[in-house]
């Protein structure tokens, strides 16, 4: 029972901290939740808190903040997530369904989660090594230029140009369409260089260097490094509602966030843990400028943002931050951007 009885007294803390902004003490919690023990007992409660370097005394005579690790513990721990209210998912349906393309969508859900959270919202575009080819349209522009546009599943679309020596024939583009599609269309993008490789074949020697040009583009297109790519909105909710939460600067954490690389290393190696919801507090993050934030994100263009999920979507706040309203406010947002995509 006193074990149970310490981990409510963290919860009361972390609670009253994100909501106050101040350290915590016993006669807070006294007068603020129904913990059925007495002020004594709740002191020695917290001073094993303390001493398991869960929670920390800021100053002198002053009350008790929690540490990474008592973020961690609560986290762990928490028995329900805070729904969102009827009118908050309507709304988040209405905004997401008026939609138009993928980059749409994308900037619409970014600008959204922020909203939501009051931090800042991070999604992944969708990753082209993990979705599958929808179509491959060819498109003449003029004798010797034809534009190939790569759409897949999820609605990401890339366009490339491509030069031929002979002039094109209207008819075997048509057939390379056709024959392009029936071969690649619903494969992983993964698989497409084996799917590809003996299209050539089909076709008259004298149409090879168009066949493999064509087939050359799609695979350079799908193997570029640049697909990788995150899109952030809410910086400024950092500055306005979370400044004084940072012991150091601000500057550290904004710079961070300006690396993709650094958030892209993070969104993959939380896609790794096995939470539907993932949470990296403080250290965790394993980068000096996003040691004073935590990081909450989950798999987006799967059933319910899982299993198969294409990208992350997620929030970053301070360590401060509202754990169980970001974790549903995420979630939320990704089953919504899944259906979407889905459709």
């Amino acid at each position: 029972m006193s074990e149970d009885r310490r981990l409510d007294v963290l919860r009361a803390i972390v609670e009253d901290y994100v909501a106050t902004r101040e350290p915590v003490g016993s006669r807070a919690l006294v007068e603020r939740h129904s913990l059925g023990v007495s002020p004594a007992t709740i002191r020695n409660d917290m001073a094993a808190l303390e001493d398991a370097g869960l929670i920390v005394q800021p100053h002198t005579s002053a009350g008790r903040v929690p540490t990474d690790k008592g973020y961690r513990l609560f986290v762990d721990r928490l028995a329900t997530v805070k729904p969102l209210s009827a009118p908050e998912r309507r709304a988040i349906e209405t905004f997401l369904e008026d939609a138009a393309d993928l980059d749409d969508v994308v900037d619409r859900s970014v600008r959204l989660l922020a909203q939501l959270t009051h931090q800042v919202a991070v999604v992944q575009y969708p990753s082209l090594r993990r979705t599958a080819l929808r179509h491959v349209e060819l498109v003449p522009v003029g004798d010797r230029h034809l534009l190939v546009v790569i759409i897949t599943d999820h609605g990401r679309v890339e366009q490339r140009t491509i030069e031929v020596p002979d002039p094109l024939d209207v008819g075997t583009v048509a057939r390379l369409r056709v024959r392009l599609n029936t071969a690649a269309a619903g494969r992983r993008l993964a698989e497409l260089g084996t799917a590809l490789s003996d299209l050539a074949d089909d076709f008259a020697p004298v149409d090879g260097p168009l066949v493999r040009g064509v087939v050359a583009v799609v695979e350079d297109t799908l193997a570029q490094e640049s697909e990788e790519r995150v899109v952030l909105a809410g910086t400024a909710n950092l500055v306005r509602g979370g400044g004084a939460d940072f012991a150091r600067t601000i500057s550290p954490v904004l710079e961070a966030l300006e690396e993709q690389v650094v958030l892209l290393r993070l969104l993959g190696e939380m896609a790794e843990d096995e939470a539907a919801v993932s949470v990296r507090i403080g250290r965790e993050t394993q980068h000096e400028g996003l040691l004073e934030t935590s990081f909450v994100t989950t798999g987006y263009g799967g059933p319910d943002g899982g299993g198969t999920a294409v990208a992350r979507i997620g929030s970053v706040g301070p360590l401060r931050m509202d754990y169980p309203g970001t974790i549903a406010s995420v979630r939320a947002v990704a089953r919504y951007l899944s259906r979407i995509l889905a459709g």
